[in-house]
């Protein structure tokens, strides 16, 4: 099977299976116990948390706070950090094209009486800053944004962002569960109070999120009960996840240039090839380059639907995505494509393609080959065919 899903998931690192085993088998210990297993745990842990640190350069290891995924994270980032501040107000500025764990958090706080302003893109995706600026309000809490789009790929302004943000003294989430361990992430530089990550997109286990959280920026628990994460999530902890998340972001900080460096060329190459000998195919987002992630592809094909194509491509042995990174099972069109102008039965025809550390140029040059078969013989039997110029 050649594997071009990697921006739903990745496969953990051989070294993350061997150093996760342990802790589910003979190291059991709970962090809360007063016993040398419980040491050893709590040990675990904090080795975790301080990789996670240096990760996205957190000033202290306290700033990390482990969940359950990705998804956990930003529910706390905007739950958490816009009901701290509510007697400040009760508005939120986003943008239209966020994660659906973002749109959901800030449609559940708009039942408890906040209100959304919901920033609009250009036709690659980028929010514009001048409308940023002019959504704030006096009775503005926070300001959700992402850094790398999950359907778009584009990479956004975060830093100057942050810029107005930190005039008004308002807090900056920032989602960062696709780009994390893609991207060199600087959260003193960057600016912002709040940042999600999700271990599993950059070669660590399921089952573990992260949260980094600025000193003194404040947040409210979510989950009650016990005083793990420095009392902001009660429950026992993930262990054996923690310490796979701890070692993925080892390698993450390693091997970033390399990373970058070869799916940036394979982008490319598949991006080239499929455009040689598909027609009607359209990049969504912007051209590879500087503002677009190095592993991450959206293409809508005229004349088919991206759900066929993805289940033709996996019957020919290869994995990508159809549609939305996150609500495929919805059977909607992703609203970052409506975002940028897509026409509904262009929308249609969108699929994503993840490219990761292991692929090849030889996959690649299969993939196009399959890819264009595929295509053809779908359009051959497409009730929508005749649209395609």
């Amino acid at each position: 099977m050649i594997h071009l899903d990697h921006l739903i998931t990745t496969k953990p690192l051989p070294e993350v299976f061997e150093l996760m085993e342990p802790w589910l088998k003979e190291r059991f210990g709970s962090a809360n116990s007063l016993n040398q297993l419980g040491i050893e745990t709590r040990d675990a842990i904090d080795e975790a948390r301080s990789s996670l640190a240096k990760l996205v350069n957190a000033s202290n290891t306290e700033e990390i706070i482990f969940t359950s995924s990705g998804t956990e994270a930003i529910n706390h980032a905007v739950k958490g950090s816009a009901l701290a501040n509510r007697r400040f107000g009760n508005h939120i500025v986003t943008t239209n094209i966020e994660h659906p764990a973002v749109v959901g958090s800030i449609a559940w706080l708009e039942k408890q009486g906040f209100e959304s302003t919901k920033i609009n893109v250009d036709n690659q995706g980028r929010f514009d800053l001048n409308e940023l600026s002019q959504s704030i309000r006096d009775n503005t809490v926070l300001v959700a944004l992402h850094q790398a789009n999950h359907d778009l790929g584009i990479i956004q302004p975060i830093a100057e962002a942050a810029t107005l943000t930190g005039q008004r003294g308002i807090p900056l989430f920032i989602d960062a569960t696709l780009s994390g361990g893609w991207l060199p992430i600087d959260v003193q530089q960057l600016g912002v109070d709040l940042l999600a990550l999700a271990p599993h997109r950059f070669y660590g286990p399921k089952g573990v999120g992260v949260l980094y959280k600025k000193r003194c920026t404040p947040v409210e628990p979510l989950i009650h009960g016990g005083m793990q994460e420095n009392e902001l999530r009660a429950g026992t902890e993930n262990v054996a996840a923690i310490v796979g998340a701890g070692i993925a972001s080892i390698r993450a900080i390693s091997e970033f240039d390399q990373r970058f460096n070869h799916t940036t060329k394979l982008q490319q190459q598949l991006l080239n090839g499929i455009r040689q000998i598909v027609e009607g195919i359209h990049l969504n987002g912007p051209e590879p380059g500087s503002e677009r992630l190095p592993h991450h592809l959206s293409l809508s094909t005229e004349g088919v639907e991206g759900e066929g194509q993805a289940l033709a491509m996996d019957l020919r042995g290869v994995a990508i995505h159809a549609g939305s990174a996150c609500t495929t099972k919805s059977m909607q069109i992703p609203p970052s494509l409506t975002a940028i102008g897509r026409k509904a039965d262009l929308a249609r025809g969108t699929t994503l393609w993840g490219i990761g550390t292991a692929s090849t140029e030889t996959e690649i040059l299969e993939t196009i080959e399959i890819f264009s078969s595929v295509t053809s013989q779908l359009r051959s039997i497409s009730p929508v065919k005749n649209l395609l110029k």
